[in-house]
């Protein structure tokens, strides 16, 4: 039973395994993206000083627009807990990047940072293989590759346990042990067994919730082994339908992945797009980009688009002035009072959203519903109440990224992804050197 095991994870490693050895090593890149960023672009997150009191949100918008030459509108602005961040302003459409403002000063900053970063490459990379994907438009040749060679490195994980599991404790020892002093060809072979068996049940965990933004047959059948329906998705797996999606799923409770000023989604990207997710096969950043970027205004009309901010105004998106931000401040206000424990709160066109801070999923919100006119509440979607569907893509996402255990499970992805890039490498070593020692042998047979 193992030489099929065997010959199993040897013929499927030899024709991906450089591919998911990019996949692997993208995806490590983007999972402390949100820090990297944050140390090489302190003044885009943080405010130059902090005053006692941030100007109000009207006034903030207002500002912003006076400094912008287009005329989308700012469909949702994303507050933080800190007093120190500043505020994130998102626009409609999927390509949108946001804007961060100082929300003592309202001025924009750094607009550039990491516009066409190595996070965007990497999350490009990890998710369609540097391949042009556009939202709406089905499934990239990239993206295709990058899920099908996930799917394929689920069967090389699996076939590699099993080809692992040793007969003896002596065995087993051997197998868990990496040993030095036993020459070049020993160490790459320890370094292929080891750390594989190490990360395998993380990588396997990776691949199996990247899976689900990679094809619609797989996404229903994971909700269905964990009893939840099958979410409403656009062709070829993209972000769902604007007008099917919960309004408190498509900004993912306002918890940005992409820290690299992309949206769209891990990955998703998950992202990785998200962020992250690592979106595709991963994260991503792990897409490691998200759709968390896009506001209300995305969602008019129920079709995907890719709006931009250079003098285009993405197709059905409001002009300026249509959307009313005149009790946006109250509603902020009124939030922060109820909600102090608060990660993060976002104000759009008629909805708040609360991002939770003491749940596993990094997606959890609160989603509340107010009067434009009045600033009165009118309904309440609590993440406890929600259903499970909802609750499952936030912790799809949470697993893959590596999030939902905090810093600790964040450390151990990073890891893992890192082996899983090098698991391929030394593979191929150790088929080369057998099959080189192999032709020698032969030789010496011929005389």
């Amino acid at each position: 039973m193992k030489k099929i095991f065997y010959l199993i994870h040897l013929w499927l490693s030899v024709p991906f395994g450089l591919i998911i050895a990019v996949i692997c090593f993208s995806g490590a890149a983007l999972v402390f993206e949100p820090e990297i960023m944050r140390l090489c672009y302190p003044a885009r997150y943080y405010a130059e000083k902090v005053a006692d009191k941030p100007l109000p949100l009207e006034q903030l918008i207002a500002g912003v627009n006076r400094q912008l030459p287009d005329t989308a509108p700012i469909a949702n602005v994303q507050v933080p807990a800190s007093p120190a961040e500043n505020y994130r302003m998102g626009f409609p459409g999927r390509g949108a990047p946001p804007l961060y403002v100082d929300p003592y000063t309202g001025a924009i900053c750094d607009r550039s940072a990491g516009q066409g970063s190595f996070f965007a490459v990497m999350r490009r990379l990890h998710r369609w293989l540097l391949d042009d994907f556009k939202y709406g438009e089905g499934a990239s040749a990239g993206k295709v590759i990058v899920g099908v060679s996930t799917l394929m490195f689920v069967f090389i994980i699996i076939a590699g346990i099993a080809i692992w599991i040793p007969k003896s404790r002596k065995g087993l020892r051997a197998n868990l042990s990496i040993k030095l002093r036993f020459g070049w060809k020993r160490l790459w072979r320890d370094l292929h067994v080891a750390l594989g068996i190490y990360a395998a049940l993380i990588l396997l965990a990776l691949a199996l919730t990247g899976l689900t933004w990679s094809f619609g047959w797989y996404r229903s059948g994971f909700y269905r082994v964990f009893g939840a329906a099958p979410p409403q998705m656009a062709a070829h797996g993209n972000a769902s339908p604007p007008q099917q999606q919960s309004r408190g799923e498509v900004n993912g409770g306002g918890v940005g992945r992409s820290e690299g000023g992309s949206s769209g989604r891990r990955g998703d990207t998950s992202g990785r797009g998200d962020t992250s997710g690592r979106g595709g096969a991963g994260r991503g950043g792990a897409g490691r980009g998200n759709s968390e970027n896009s506001g209300r205004g995305e969602r008019q009309g129920g079709e995907n688009r890719r709006g931009g901010r250079s003098g285009e105004n993405p197709a059905g998106s409001r002009q300026r002035g249509s959307v009313d931000y005149s009790q946006w401040q109250a509603v902020l206000d009124r939030l922060k009072e109820q909600r102090p424990s608060f990660k993060s709160l976002t104000i759009q066109d008629g909805q708040a959203l609360v991002s939770l801070s003491s749940t596993g999923n990094i997606r959890a919100a609160d989603v509340y519903t107010f009067d434009a006119q009045t600033g009165d509440f009118t309904g309440a979607n609590l993440y406890k109440d929600a259903d499970r569907t909802r609750k499952l893509r936030g912790w799809i996402y949470s697993v893959h990224v590596g999030s939902w255990g905090g810093m600790a499970t964040r450390i151990l992805t990073f890891l893992a992804a890192l082996f899983g890039a090098t698991l391929p490498l030394t593979g191929y070593y150790l088929w080369i050197s057998r099959y080189v020692q192999s032709r020698k042998r032969k030789k010496q047979e011929k005389f």
